[in-house]
């Protein structure tokens, strides 16, 4: 079930990760035909394993003890699983399906609700795996579930996951929909949006249980023996909670239990009705305490310290992927040998890298924590219990009553053998727990030195000079790359100059400056910030006062600008004509379109007048700053 949590989150991150093309791959009616016989092919494919599957399962007393058809089943709930995660994948990148719906003003104004037509297409993918696998549930674990209520249990298990997404996207739609503009200014700055982020988070974590509780439909346990001994053990531990709830995954006829909640207010309790009808009293008291243990050592709160992990861990690496994939010269050359768009190329590159950067640090790293926490949880039964015996036996009674097989582990769970071997070892010598105790403490050590490094390298790649360097060293890559494919335009060659230029490259900078003329001898910008290099640059050998008047005039020709005339007045200073100097900058203080820029050109003027006044030679360049460039 926690792997429908993973699904759920790999299809968030190729929707969103997705850069929509101006162009579809196929027309409306072949988009249509093709997604309609994929879904056929895969439907009939999920419905032909779970059919041979079937077939092997002769007698009861046979695929009982034959653990390998459970692993065989869950084997291809996985692969299918996965195969609609490829086919949801196929639809985003290969037949467009969002791009059809772009020209609808409402999915526009919301495109949260684009998003989850997409979301609802992959949970009907979901579905379908999950309905033809009902039979051989129903079967195998001698199950009386019906399909519809498998499916649904299913589904609602794994929606909550994305509720956070859901109200975070929600209400930032509504914001932006919405005729206020400090809002939409605040969100629009990167302070905003972190901040924006990680209040939602917390309301969403502290808040959230209440709305899960709501939408899973659970209902308050009824006074009694059962609730009454259930709240003697959270008194004895110290626990404060809202609601002890009756938990209705697949109709509660799972032995299992859960707490969610970081404060009271919103903490809740869920036990199932197969934990009270099939366990020993003295049993269901060591599973609830083992719930309570991980409210006791902040599991909770963990959890959402390694989610953020999780951002911090994408925030630092962003840039180090988009840098990989767009320095990878046989990236470049498979966009230029097959024709694909590069757009679409580096998108579904990046979503790959993404994701499996996302399931390396779930399996492994989120799932080490997870599977460690379990111990610690049944461990904590021996802070209220001299004894952890009745939860071996519970865990004895769900390896039984499942079919499953207890040597089967999960990337969150250690397997039922191995939990109770633990907890024999506890049992015998109780250092075991301060031993795994530690153990736990040291991984959290470690975790916390590796996200303090990231957040080193996140803030020097986006803050730092390194950042900076390869910032620039990215857009001189794309730029070239982009002048290679197409032979190059005034505009590329203009903007390469701008780059050149902010890197006091001033050879590199003339050079392209002079292509971009060269292209189109009317573009004002090339014209006019080649005439400022060469009236100001601090490197006097690159300095050439004529050639920059004659730039600056044919500039001016071509655009009246207020920058272009504080251009051609440092041109005529340079040249020794003071009086047009003057005139010249007069005229573009007058036409000084911000304040900044009018202090600019006075402070130039007053140059001008200086030098005219006293007849002496301009000033160095090292004087003059590069604001008369555009």
């Amino acid at each position: 079930m926690f792997g429908n949590f993973i699904y759920f989150i790999i299809v968030l991150l190729i929707y969103t990760t997705y850069q929509p093309t101006q162009k579809t791959n196929f027309s409306l009616p072949e988009t249509l035909a093709l997604f309609i016989s994929l879904t056929g092919i895969f439907t009939l494919i999920t419905w032909a394993q779970f059919r041979r599957l079937e077939s092997r399962l002769f007698d009861e007393s046979f695929f009982r003890m034959d653990h390998r058809l459970d692993q065989r089943f869950n084997g291809i709930i996985t692969r299918q699983s996965i195969m609609a995660i490829v086919l949801f994948a196929i639809n985003i990148y290969l037949l467009d399906l969002s791009s059809f719906l772009t020209g609808y003003a409402l999915l526009a104004a919301f495109p949260t609700l684009k998003a989850l037509i997409f979301l609802g297409l992959f949970i009907g993918y979901l579905a379908i795996v999950w309905y033809f696998a009902h039979r051989v549930y129903q079967k195998l674990y001698s199950s009386e579930l019906s399909a519809r209520a498998y499916v649904i249990s299913n589904i609602s298990f794994s929606i909550p996951i994305l509720l956070p997404w859901l109200l975070l996207s929600g209400v930032s739609d509504i914001i932006y929909f919405l005729p206020f503009d400090l809002p939409k200014q605040f969100l629009s700055t990167t302070e905003g949006e972190v901040i924006y982020f990680f209040v939602f988070l917390i309301l969403v974590a502290v808040a959230g249980p209440l709305l899960i509780q709501k939408f899973w439909r659970c209902r308050p346990v009824e006074p009694g023996i059962v609730r009454r001994r259930i709240e003697l053990i959270c008194e004895k531990a110290d626990l404060e909670y809202k609601d002890i709830l009756y938990w209705p995954i697949f109709e509660g006829r799972m032995i299992t239990a859960g707490v969610m909640g970081l404060v009271k207010r919103f903490r809740y309790i869920l036990v199932t009705d197969a934990l009270i009808s099939l366990l020993r009293p003295e049993e269901v008291d060591t599973v609830i305490a083992h719930e309570i243990g991980h409210i006791k050592r902040k599991h909770l709160l963990f959890y959402l310290f390694f989610f953020v992990g999780y951002m911090l861990l994408t925030y630092a690496t962003f840039d180090l992927i988009i840098y990989a994939i767009l320095y990878a010269e046989p990236f470049y050359r498979f966009i230029n040998v097959t024709g694909f768009n590069q757009t679409a190329v580096t998108s579904a590159l990046f979503t790959i890298i993404t994701i499996t950067i996302f399931l390396i640090y779930f399996r492994y790293i989120f799932g080490f924590f997870m599977r460690n926490f379990e111990r610690q949880a049944d461990t904590y039964v021996y802070t209220l219990f001299n004894s952890a015996v009745p939860l071996i036996t519970t865990f004895e009674k769900i390896a039984f009553s499942s079919g499953q097989s207890p040597d089967k582990p999960n990337w969150h769970h250690f397997s039922i053998t191995q939990r109770i071997a633990f907890l024999k070892k506890c049992e015998m010598d109780r250092s075991w727990i301060d031993r795994h105790e530690r153990k736990v403490k040291r991984g959290i050590g470690v975790y916390v030195a590796a996200m303090l490094i990231l957040a080193g390298i996140g803030y020097h790649l986006n803050y730092g000079e390194t950042g900076e360097r390869l910032n620039a060293r990215f857009l001189e890559t794309i730029l070239l790359r982009e002048i290679e494919r197409t032979g190059g335009n005034a505009n590329l060659y203009s903007m390469l100059g701008d780059h050149y230029y902010r890197g006091n490259e001033y050879g590199e900078t003339i050079r392209a400056y002079e292509q971009a003329i060269q292209k189109n001898p009317k573009s004002a910008h090339a014209l006019n910030n080649l005439a400022w290099l060469y009236a100001t640059c601090e490197e006097e050998s690159y300095r050439d006062p004529q050639r920059s008047l004659t730039l600056a005039q044919a500039a001016l020709e071509v655009l009246h600008a207020p920058y272009i005339l504080d251009t051609l007045a440092q041109s005529y200073y340079v040249n020794g004509r003071y009086d047009d100097a003057i005139i010249a900058g007069k005229a573009a203080l007058d036409a000084a379109e911000s304040r900044k820029a009018y202090d600019e050109y006075k402070k130039h003027l007053e140059i001008f007048l200086d030098a005219a006044k006293k007849k002496r030679p301009y000033k160095r360049a090292s004087d003059m700053d590069k604001s008369g460039i555009e």
